[in-house]
């Protein structure tokens, strides 16, 4: 047995004995394995849309249900290519001042929701989505401000490669992800994200000068 799965034995067996909810691990993908664990009844932040997708990649290709609220800019082809199942995935794009319960209504049946609040989340506010997410054993990742968070991941530099001489298609994107948060010091980590890049349309043709 590995030491992470006696590690996250242990931590189920201190959760029972204090009469709290046990915190499952979530699967992520390997890019990321070694920056953040999710853990459900967790908060995690992201930095970007490419990051929201990313998290919840992994337990979409582990067959779970995943979810994006407040996506009005969802592109279908961009979340295939970081590796989210559509046929498993549920978008509400714009909930607006409703977006509280859609929240709430979402992680009772997904594993992961991935939300970006239209604006500032005040604690009573989050509180209810926090407990929410314990009772259900669900995981939330927030685009945005949120006012307490597991960890929080965000990318301190980014290149593209595939433009060549100033000239062809963008293939993928290497970042260094920085991981804050869980009481350790920041971790960073170079990964490949791939998929089209933030305020690029899909389908970039060749030959585009970028």
């Amino acid at each position: 047995m590995s030491q992470a799965a006696v590690l996250d034995q242990l931590r189920g067996r201190i959760a029972a004995l204090e009469g709290g909810p046990t915190r499952l691990a979530v699967p992520v993908l390997p890019a990321l394995a070694g920056l953040v664990q999710l853990r459900t009844g967790g908060v995690y932040g992201v930095d970007s849309a490419t990051l929201g997708l990313a998290l919840a990649a992994g337990a979409s290709q582990a067959g779970e249900w995943v979810g994006f609220a407040g996506w009005d800019d969802f592109g279908a082809e961009a979340a295939q290519q970081q590796g989210i199942v559509l046929g498993r995935t549920v978008l509400v794009p714009s909930p607006g001042e409703h977006w509280l319960e859609v929240t709430a209504a979402l992680v009772d049946v997904l594993k992961v929701v991935v939300l970006r609040p239209p604006g500032g989340v005040d604690a009573k506010s989050a509180s209810i989505i926090e407990a929410r997410l314990r009772a259900r054993a669900a995981v939330l990742v927030v685009q945005g401000e949120w006012p307490r968070c597991d960890a929080r991941l965000s990318a301190e530099q980014v290149a593209w490669e595939g433009i060549g001489q100033g000239r062809g298609r963008l293939r993928e994107r290497r970042a260094t992800l920085v991981a804050r948060g869980g009481g350790r010091m920041p971790v960073r980590a170079e990964v490949v994200l791939d998929g089209v890049p933030d305020g690029v349309p899909d389908g970039v043709p060749d030959g585009v000068v970028v």
